[in-house]
């Protein structure tokens, strides 16, 4: 039997590591490690058992805005999240982009909402869709992300 993976923590680029621990505060992380409090060009923050790395990069290693990763984290609640993350003003610069700005049920079988950091990482917040919406009983490739949700 192959060895158990416990986790993942990605590593986000960053132009301005302060920056983005504040962002990331905002939406309830707190810091778990930063290798310098003045001017940081590392960083940990969590919030449960997410953990994310904030990592300096200069502007000139992404030559495209759009160039970036998308990160997905699964909640039993997007409209709670949004509620949160939207009174705590982490949509202030992210206003109107994108289909997904507010939740919304997916084609494939998600209610969703995605907003950007101030790296411009695309953080994409999804859960189970409510009882009744349209897009409920289509068959989705995400089947198995929302069973794991319930």
């Amino acid at each position: 039997m192959p060895t158990e993976i416990t986790a993942v923590h990605p590593v986000l680029m960053a132009r301005d590591v302060a920056n983005a621990v504040e962002f990331y505060a905002r939406l309830g992380f707190a810091v778990a490690f930063r290798d310098d409090l003045g001017a940081p060009r590392y960083a940990v923050v969590r919030r449960g058992p997410v953990e994310l790395h904030l990592q300096w990069a200069d502007p000139g290693q992404w030559a495209h805005a759009g160039d970036r990763p998308a990160y997905r984290f699964p909640t039993p609640d997007v409209d709670a999240l949004h509620a949160e993350f939207a009174a705590a003003g982490a949509f202030v610069a992210d206003a109107g982009r994108g289909q997904y700005s507010a939740p919304a049920d997916t084609p494939w079988g998600t209610r969703e909402f995605h907003l950007r950091d101030p790296g411009e990482n695309a953080l994409q917040f999804y859960g189970p869709l409510a009882a009744g919406s349209s897009h409920a009983t289509q068959p989705s490739v995400a089947a198995d992300e929302r069973s794991r949700l319930r």
